[in-house]
């Protein structure tokens, strides 16, 4: 299975550290975080990975170069002009190939094991879900008997991670260009073909510095 990192994040909440660095470089615990996350992925066994990017993208290049270092094969997917989530994996797919694919964003924080999604999934979407955070008490989707379904009114919710498996069909009717992702995978909820599961352990979405800091506390308690 290959693995897709999404890095064209601009990271505006970030500034000025995003001024003259690619969000998913900024570095945590003196580690980019997009690192993590090869040397994660690496670490369950995934060999090929596809990297959007955009903002600053040619430094994500020149940093990971070709994915040696960390016993893997890197593409890159440059985007001109900000896709969005649904729109730069769309662009991405013919590096991605047939079979279903990983999906993480490159600006999440996480201890989670990628192993556990070497298996084929069943569905268009395999969605990892996370306890809801403080900047987002809503979640997104609610988790029943391994059946993602859009937030249901009265029934428990969870958030979205950024970490999925997705099949490339997916996307089938979609055309180039930005568009989103969450409205594909809600049209699937509808005809019963999102499954997923609840995240356990760490996660943090680290779109500001408050929670950047979160994350140095994190592995700080690690070592």
């Amino acid at each position: 299975m290959k693995a897709m990192i999404l890095a064209a994040g601009k990271g505006e909440r970030m500034r000025p550290l995003t001024l003259t660095t690619p969000k998913p470089l900024v570095r945590a615990g003196g580690v980019p975080l997009i690192e993590y996350h090869l040397k994660a992925l690496a670490t369950a066994g995934f060999t090929e990975v596809v990297i959007n990017h955009a903002w600053l993208g040619q430094q994500i290049e020149s940093y990971l170069g070709d994915g040696s270092q960390y016993g893997m094969r890197i593409q890159y997917s440059p985007e001109g002009e900000p896709l969005e989530t649904g729109g730069g994996i769309f662009r991405a797919l013919p590096l991605l190939g047939d079979d279903a694919f990983l999906v993480v964003n490159g600006d999440i924080w996480t201890d989670y094991d990628f192993s556990v999604l070497h298996q084929p999934i069943t569905g268009l979407a395999h969605l990892v879900l996370a306890d809801n955070p403080a900047h987002h008490p809503k979640g997104d989707f609610s988790l029943i008997d391994g059946q993602v379904h859009d937030g249901q009114p009265e029934t428990p919710t969870l958030t979205y991670s950024g970490i999925a498996v997705l099949h490339p069909q997916l996307f089938d009717g979609c055309t180039a260009g930005a568009f989103k992702l969450a409205p594909l995978l809600r049209n699937a909820m509808e005809h019963g073909q999102v499954t997923g599961e609840h995240l356990k352990g760490h996660w943090v979405d680290v779109g500001t510095h408050e929670r950047l800091a979160e994350v140095e506390t994190l592995i700080e308690a690690r070592h």
